[in-house]
């Protein structure tokens, strides 16, 4: 495995990948950290719930699309802290040669990247310090080395673009990386929504605003505004439990308001 330079850890403040850790019962986070989260628990219980949808549809995504479109390479902005099974694991287990690079900017991803992800020997896996923010991270030379950009990559920005404001055109973004990927490849993208719940998800977004970290959260028609373009793969964008599910189910009453509770969107586009 490769990775970049290794910059310092900030535990002055909150960072949404620790944060996110600590709602998956992790233990890589520091006290801001918990303190950060637990206010968003007081505000929105369901926030553990939606921590484990969003994982739980980046497998089978993942899945899905080593096994029936016979994708090997996937790039993965906003990785967070690893958390077995990450990506590689998945597509590795589906296909050992599959080649993966993660990207993300919080120090304390690096630092445990260095341990936890372990490529196959057939496969390869690599760490960029990047900002998606910054658009470049196709160009990153570590990147280069793992994925050919000739040949079809999963494009994986799941639970990320709720953290880019349209301050920073998010759209615009997604769409020059999707410009330079090959036909064939996918996006795969995951996002949070307050369409379920607004009180709830409004009390979210002031605890990570007083945090430092801004987010915006989308509705439906938002977030299908980022596959513009690209062919949907069914169900095309619906809420994440119901993406392709491994035991396909039709809840109804109070299961199904705790499923959309998760408020979160999901889907996978291919790019013709």
């Amino acid at each position: 495995m490769t990775t970049s330079g290794k910059p310092e850890i900030d535990t002055s403040r909150p960072h949404s990948a620790r944060m996110y850790d600590y709602y998956l019962g992790g233990k890589d986070w520091y006290p801001v950290d918990e303190k950060a989260a637990e206010r968003v628990l007081e505000v929105c219980p369901q926030i553990r719930r939606t921590a484990e949808t969003n994982r739980s549809f980046m497998h089978r995504a993942t899945r899905t699309l080593a096994s029936e479109h016979g994708v090997r390479q996937f790039v993965d902005i906003g990785t967070g802290i690893p958390t077995a099974p990450n990506l590689h694991q998945v597509a590795q287990e589906v296909a050992p040669d599959a080649r993966i690079v993660y990207a993300d900017h919080d120090a304390t991803v690096l630092e445990y990247a260095h341990v936890l992800m372990r490529s196959t020997p057939e496969g390869r896996t690599a760490y960029i310090s990047a900002d998606v923010r910054e658009d470049s991270i196709l160009d990153s030379p570590r990147l280069r080395e793992v994925i050919d950009l000739n040949e079809p990559v999963a494009l994986s920005l799941v639970a990320l673009l709720h953290f880019v404001p349209d301050d920073n055109k998010p759209y615009d973004i997604v769409s020059r990386m999707l410009d330079r990927l090959a036909p064939g490849s996918f996006l795969v993208l995951s996002h949070c929504t307050n369409d379920f719940d607004a009180v709830a998800w409004q009390g979210v977004k002031k605890v990570y605003d007083a945090g430092g970290t801004t987010v915006q959260f989308r509705t439906k028609e938002e977030v299908e505004r980022f596959f513009d373009g690209l062919e949907l793969l069914e169900p095309k964008v619906t809420v994440a439990h119901d993406w392709r599910p491994d035991e396909p189910a039709d809840p109804t009453g109070e299961e199904a308001d705790l499923l959309r509770s998760a408020a979160l969107y999901a889907g996978v586009g291919r790019k013709p």
